[in-house]
């Protein structure tokens, strides 16, 4: 605002500006002569007194203003400004008192020393701004003012003792009924050089200080008018003295009014400026103190002082609202925070359109919203208010080159009946929304028996944080037997979780905690690196080379950065690639075209991929055609029930047989009985894990049984195929 105006008020001047040279100029133009001695003979004396008084004013009050501002500024340049000034107020002075006309002044008064003041004045005037304005500008001492003023006192003392000396020194300017010299206008002209120099100097910073330079560029022209007509006029009642002085004054005004708003009026005005500056951030920071910055809704402290208000004010039915973004979590800690704010301003947006304005929709910490209902007639309205929510986000979000799809979980608790405080009428409502996500609707009013679990779940996800950093999580690891060599080749790494008070938490538990809550990340990076580790301790202890499997979440794959974090990890503990084996899961499949990519950079690395529990998920088997996998994995709810249901036996079937087809080795999990061991031996399945091998087990454990896991494994074995030979026989019998 402060600029705009700015703008406007040098248009302002400039204008001012023009039109007063030209009516100066063009009563010059229509000739001299009409308006020699306009005022009088006898009245001259008096206007031209007048004149010099004026520009005394300006000039001494130039020097007082800058006197009183360098104890606060207390810049250099500034008080030699100052000085400047107040030597050509006294100069100007000289000048005016030993003027032709005027009452004895240590002389008769004579055109010699009148004109011999008059341009000192002039030419300190031009030398003094160009010496000042190459002087670098530095602080000095508020002491030094003293002597700086000092000087003109004594520049205006050399100059009477020269101009009055008893013999004249200096050749006369001025002759009366001739004019000016020749050497007064090369001395004019010399001042009108140099402030040519200065007009220059002057534009080449004028973007620094567009307004002062204005100010002081016009006075440098109005000087220069100035100087021309004190060349070309003949006497003192010529108009072109008179209209000089008026020049000499305009420029005299105008450097006043460039040091008072360099010194004065600009940092009053900057000090306005910082007033409204800091009134609009303190409105800032009280906005941004009650409202979220990615959504601008406003927070938890808004809401909470909502509720103090207005919860009380009837005892009316009302309601409140936790609503939380489904996989929000894992898609900050995979793509990153700006993928995660977009969607969050998007859901947002969607909210709004469909709550009514009557309704207070907050934004509470990163990932869920809070709608506050103060007035609720039944039950039924907030489930349709509900379903309308989630059915808004139905569309895919696209975000960048991503198509991100969320659901909300909703959980509400009512006024008076859940609870009559804020608190704890909140905590019930995200206690509730917690819960959500396990039934099919997504949504949950508030029972008393929902506190507790989830008061246990969100102490245990404030344990998990900590979980890695006490070493309280470790891996274990289930061999994995090759049928066809009889040999163990590979092992699964498996996390455990050993609380320090609670004991073992199962990996059902906490794995789902860690995925909701974005710990997967870090832990599963854990993983990955223990596990490699552990291969090259196991190899460097004789065990021959062994494959590890491990899962990858959702979340790990999706970081921008998946892929060069798995090479880091195998370049780190100098593990093959194909001594390593990724698992993901089949409801990973659901994005192609991002997972395709991912898969094929992971496959040029060099480590086999598989697909854990497959036959559980829900997505197209088109993806084994253009993901580059090499394993599948036969999940336990199948293999367990093979000899009792036929359906179970006809899904793995179907399953080895495509896998053959494909060229896709094959590992069934959850082997407990010799019966399911046989069957799949007997079906050419490639490898098996599960207990009647071995339990998962400690890395030192296995490194101690690996020779008594394959004698037990042998044993196994030659037990199966003895009984088929007995059987064989016994057809044939």
């Amino acid at each position: 605002m402060w600029k705009i105006n700015e703008d406007f008020s040098f248009v302002k001047q400039g204008i001012q500006f023009v039109l007063l040279s030209m009516i100066l100029l063009i009563a010059i133009g229509l000739g001299s002569d009409k308006f020699y001695g306009i005022f009088g003979e006898n009245n001259y004396v008096t206007i031209h007194l007048m004149m010099e008084m004026l520009i005394t004013v300006v000039t001494m009050s130039i020097s007082i203003q800058t006197w009183l501002i360098t104890p606060y500024i207390l810049s250099n340049r500034v008080l030699y400004v100052g000085a400047l000034f107040l030597t050509i107020s006294l100069l100007e002075m000289a000048h005016a008192l030993s003027y032709k006309g005027m009452p004895f002044f240590i002389t008769e008064s004579t055109p010699y020393a009148s004109t011999w003041f008059y341009m000192f004045c002039r030419l300190l005037l031009s030398i003094g701004f160009i010496i000042i304005f190459f002087i670098k500008e530095k602080e000095i001492k508020s002491i030094y003012r003293w002597f700086i003023y000092s000087l003109p006192f004594l520049i205006i003392t050399g100059c009477f003792v020269v101009i009055y000396a008893p013999t004249p020194i200096l050749p006369p300017l001025l002759i009366e009924s001739e004019g000016p010299t020749v050497l007064k206008n090369t001395l004019q002209y010399i001042a009108v050089a140099i402030h040519l120099v200065i007009m220059v100097l002057l534009l080449k910073n004028f973007k620094k200080a567009p307004k002062i330079v204005f100010l002081l560029f016009g006075s440098s022209i109005y000087l220069i008018m100035s100087d021309f007509l004190y060349t070309i006029y003949q006497d003192v009642y010529d108009i072109k003295n008179f209209i000089g002085h008026i020049f000499e004054l305009g420029a005299s005004y105008l450097l006043f009014r460039a040091i008072y708003f360099s010194s004065i009026e600009k940092p009053f005005q900057q000090l306005i400026d910082t007033q409204k500056h800091l009134e609009k951030s303190r409105e800032k920071m009280h906005f941004m103190a009650y409202h979220n910055e990615i959504t601008n809704l406003p927070n938890e402290r808004f809401l909470m002082e909502t509720l103090k208000k207005d919860l009380y004010i009837s005892k009316s039915q009302k309601a409140i609202l936790a609503i939380g973004i489904e996989r929000i979590t894992a898609i900050k800690t995979s793509l990153g925070s700006t993928y995660a704010d977009q969607m969050i301003g998007l859901i947002a947006q969607r909210l709004k359109n469909i709550l009514p304005e009557k309704h207070l929709l907050c934004m509470l910490r990163e990932d869920y919203f809070v709608v506050y209902i103060d007035e609720v007639s039944n039950t039924h309205q907030l489930k349709q208010l509900s379903q309308q929510l989630q059915v808004a986000m139905e569309e895919s979000f696209q975000i960048q080159h991503f198509s991100l799809n969320s659901q909300l979980n909703i959980g509400i608790a009512l006024f008076p009946t859940d609870s009559s405080r804020e608190e704890e009428l909140i905590r019930f409502a995200l206690y509730a929304m917690h819960e959500a996500q396990k039934t099919p609707t997504r949504l949950r009013f508030y029972e008393s028996s929902i506190s507790k679990e989830t008061t246990e779940r969100l102490l245990l996800e404030n344990d998990l944080h900590d979980a890695l950093a006490n070493q309280e999580l470790f891996l274990e690891y289930q061999p994995q037997l090759d049928l066809r060599t009889g040999q163990i080749k590979s092992v699964e790494a498996l996390v455990r979780w050993q609380h320090p008070k609670k004991g073992w938490i199962s990996p059902g538990v906490f794995i789902p905690i860690a995925e909701e809550s974005g710990l997967i990340i870090p832990i599963g990076q854990w993983i990955l690196e223990t596990a490699c580790q552990q291969v090259k301790r196991w190899e460097a202890a004789g065990l021959p080379p062994i494959k590890v499997a491990v899962n990858l979440s959702l979340g790990q794959l999706f970081q921008q950065n998946s892929v060069e974090i798995i090479q880091n990890v195998l370049e780190k503990t100098q593990l093959k690639p194909k001594y390593l084996q990724l698992e993901i899961t089949e409801s990973m499949t659901i994005n192609i075209d991002h997972m395709t990519t991912i898969l094929h950079k992971l496959k040029a690395l060099g480590v086999t991929i598989a697909v854990d529990d497959f036959g559980t998920g829900y997505s197209s088997l088109s993806y084994l055609k253009d993901f580059p996998i090499d394993c599948l994995k036969i999940d336990r709810s199948f293999v367990q029930k093979i000899q009792s249901n036929s359906t179970d036996k006809a899904l793995v079937d179907m399953i080895l047989s495509m896998a053959k087809h494909l060229q896709l080795k094959v590992v069934a999990e959850g082997i407990e009985e010799i019966e399911q061991l046989s069957y799949l031996v007997a079906s050419q399945c490639d490898t098996i894990q599960g207990f009647l091998l071995s339990k998962p087990v400690s890395p030192r454990t296995f490194q101690e049984n690996y020779v008594t896991l394959h004698n037990d494994a042998k044993y196994i074995l030659d037990s199966i195929s003895a009984s088929k030979v007995q059987g064989e026989r016994t057809l044939q019998t």
